[in-house]
């Protein structure tokens, strides 16, 4: 981004206090998370020794952050690697807003940095796991100041971050830095370039979804639209950075009138104060662009609530609209406004008052959400059925029950996570991805799998007699049980038991 203001030369420390200032709010926010054992809840799952090549199959969301993960697992512990990570959205997303403000602005720089990394969109997708998404939204700002700049090398290195992240990530990077690529000179050269390099650099995800033959239920549009989080409902929400779908996905006492009234101002303020900025800047592709992409994040955050018949129409034309479901994932650009629209009024000394505003306007986003992210570690028996199933050659899926995608157990402190036999084996493992979501709107809303052979084993298991040799007719070679299913057991009878523990038994089939 061309910084039209006089730039100065600044200490170390000056220079540094973005960085430093973003890896504080980290440990802040994560809290208990950073002790010994893994982060887990919802979707963020690592395992200890993640295999570096797993048969994946439906629709690739953890392509790939997963290979990724395990590449850095392999000479530095997977849980050092999870701490990292996490660390470095904040970092990143620090830097990244800061870099944005002119760089002799140390108190708007600051103010900047401390909204972007943390706000209610940053905090409530963090409780819902979605760490892959997050490394798009914390790159956001190096990718926005890479496409007003130009340049190919420059562009792509600032993608990496959107691009490790998968898919969510690359199209929530997309969204913003198309319209700042649009506001250049050169705009259909910018244009061309930004989207050919995101297209290369997606194509580790792009290629294994086109060929999956996963399918998009449009009922997910009334699962994960847009929720009132407050008392001031959906638009409200929307505007605040809030809104997702899962209460779980809150922070303590959000939705009190103080707290979400606190919010709704300085959110409105901020954003008054980027109007301001874009005044000041109306050559600026950035803030042009910026504008631009805000406004469409917050008409996608909104479809799914207020024109739900929209997207559902383009998923039902073509599965590959389904990333509009949570449409609320499109409002990171908005935050980027409202981060420097909020530094815009910093200035001097008492502007440095205002980095302290993000963690008053939401202090209980400290200590892991006063206790809702900690760390666990795994039983001893999850890495020994670990051990054996990936030691052995012979080919054949592993399924995964019971048959549900989300398991509670006593080691994580009774968190709701994905299943983590998902990710810790080499072989393809086939689980239940079908996702039930309690709306009041709508009730109990079921959306479908994605996975064609989830579908498949599934029919399997709900039919009747024994159904251990139609499994392994259908490439099934074990099965994974956690706690005492009789059920299951009933059908896998004649199965030949290779592990029993405290509360897993693998079978052969």
């Amino acid at each position: 981004m061309r910084n039209p203001f006089p730039t100065a030369r600044h200490s170390l420390l000056v220079r540094l206090s973005p960085a430093l200032l973003g890896v504080l709010l980290g440990m802040l926010a994560l809290g208990p998370a950073l002790g010994p054992g893994f982060a887990l809840r919802y979707d963020m799952v690592f395992v200890p020794d993640p295999p570096i090549f797993r048969d994946l199959g439906g629709f690739p969301r953890a392509v790939p952050s997963d290979l990724v993960v395990a590449v850095l697992s392999y000479p530095i512990p997977a849980v050092v690697v999870q701490k990292l990570i996490l660390l470095g959205i904040f970092l990143l997303a620090a830097t990244g807003a800061a870099a944005l403000m002119p760089s002799d602005r140390t108190a708007a720089r600051l103010v900047a940095a401390a909204f972007y990394a943390w706000n209610l969109y940053l905090a409530q997708r963090l409780l819902l796991g979605q760490w892959a998404l997050l490394l798009g939204y914390a790159g956001l700002p190096w990718a926005v100041r890479a496409a007003a700049q130009g340049g190919v090398r420059r562009f792509a290195i600032a993608l990496i971050p959107a691009a490790v992240g998968g898919f969510q990530a690359m199209l929530v990077t997309l969204l913003a830095v198309i319209p700042v690529a649009a506001r250049r000179a050169e705009r259909w050269r910018a244009v061309a370039v930004a989207g050919g390099v995101a297209a290369v650099l997606s194509l580790p995800w792009l290629i294994p979804a086109l060929r999956s033959g996963a399918a998009t239920d449009p009922a997910g549009v009334d699962a994960f639209a847009a929720r009132a989080d407050g008392p001031f409902g959906v638009v409200g929400s929307l505007l605040s950075l809030g809104g997702i779908w899962n209460a779980e996905a809150g922070v303590p006492g959000q939705g009190f009138w103080a707290s979400a009234t606190i919010r709704l101002l300085v959110s409105a303020v901020a954003v008054w104060g980027f109007v301001r900025l874009l005044r000041h800047g109306r050559r600026d592709p950035a803030l042009l662009g910026l504008a631009v992409a805000a406004l469409l994040g917050l008409a996608i955050a909104g479809l799914g609530a207020f024109a739900p018949e929209v997207p559902k129409g383009l998923i039902s034309w073509w599965p590959g609209f389904g990333p509009l479901r949570d449409g609320q994932v499109y409002l990171a650009p908005l935050a980027l406004v409202q981060a420097l629209g909020l530094a815009s009024f910093a200035r001097g000394r008492i502007g440095l008052a205002a980095v302290a505003v993000p963690v008053l306007v939401l202090p209980t986003l400290a200590i892991g959400a006063f206790g809702r992210l900690a760390a666990a570690d795994y039983p001893a028996e999850w890495r020994q059925v670990q051990r054996i199933v990936n030691a052995d050659p012979a080919p054949g899926a592993l399924v995964s029950l019971p048959w549900r995608a989300h398991r509670v157990f006593r080691w994580t402190g009774g968190r709701v996570i994905l299943d983590p036999a998902t990710k810790l084996f080499a072989r393809r493992v086939v689980w239940n991805d079908t996702l039930v979501v309690e709306s009041r709107e709508y009730g109990q809303i079921s959306v479908s799998a994605e996975d064609p052979l989830a579908g498949r084993v599934g029919a399997l298991l709900a039919g009747p007699g024994p159904a251990r040799a139609r499994l392994a007719a259908a490439g099934v070679r074990y099965v994974l049980i956690d706690g005492n299913e009789n059920a299951f057991l009933l059908k896998l009878q004649d199965a030949t038991p290779i592990f029993r523990g405290e509360g897993l038994l693998l079978l052969r089939l």
